[in-house]
C-alpha cells in the first residue's frame, strides 16, 4: 500500500469524526488564518474528504471575511494616523524599520502593477492579510482592495483546491 494515501485516509477518517455539518465551518476557520488562507484551507478541506467545491467555497469566504475585517481596520487606522499628522501636533521623527523582502517585493509590485496586479502576485509572497492592509496604509482604496483581493483569494483558492482534488484522485485510484 502508498504509506501517502495510508497517512491521506487517517486524516480523511480523523475529519470523519467532526459531524458533516461543522466540516466546512472549520475550513472557513483555518481559511481566517494568515498562511493558512483559502488556498491551503481548501487543501485540507479536501484532503480531510470534503467536496471540493464545498471547501472551497468556505476556506476563500473564511480568507475574505478576515482579510475584509483587516481592510477595515487598517482604514480606520490610516484615516486616524492622517488626522493626527494634520492636526498640528508636536511630530517626532523616526528613523523607519527596514522591510522585510516579502513586503520590499509587494511594494515593488504595488507600483510596478497597481492593486490588480500586486493582489494577484502577492499571495506568493506573503499573506492576503498582510498585504491588504499595506494597500490600505499606503492610501489605496478599500472597495478597490476589497475587490482585488477578492478576486486573488477566489482565484488562489480554486486553483489549489483543484490540483489538490486531482492529486488525491490520482494518489487514491
Amino acid at each position: 500500500m502508498n504509506p501517502i494515501a495510508d497517512l491521506i485516509r487517517t486524516f480523511q477518517e480523523l475529519v470523519a469524526q467532526v459531524p458533516e455539518f461543522l466540516q466546512p465551518f472549520i475550513v472557513l476557520l483555518g481559511g481566517m488564518v494568515p498562511f493558512i488562507e483559502g488556498d491551503a484551507g481548501g487543501i485540507i478541506g479536501v484532503l480531510g474528504g470534503i467536496n471540493p467545491i464545498v471547501a472551497g467555497v468556505a476556506a476563500a469566504t473564511g480568507n475574505f471575511l478576515a482579510v475584509t475585517a483587516v481592510v477595515f481596520v487598517s482604514s480606520r487606522a490610516r484615516t486616524a494616523v492622517v488626522a493626527s499628522r494634520s492636526g498640528g501636533g508636536v511630530q517626532t521623527l523616526e528613523e523607519p524599520k527596514p522591510q522585510s523582502k516579502g513586503r520590499q517585493r509587494v511594494q515593488r509590485w504595488l507600483v510596478r502593477f497597481g492593486v490588480p496586479g500586486a493582489s494577484l502576485l502577492a499571495p506568493v509572497a506573503i499573506p492576503t492579510h498582510f498585504t491588504a492592509a499595506m494597500f490600505v496604509a499606503s492610501g489605496a482604496p478599500r472597495g478597490w482592495v476589497l475587490l482585488w483581493q477578492a478576486v486573488a483569494i477566489v482565484g488562489w483558492t480554486t486553483l489549489t483546491t483543484t490540483l489538490i482534488w486531482v492529486g488525491l484522485n490520482t494518489v487514491l485510484m
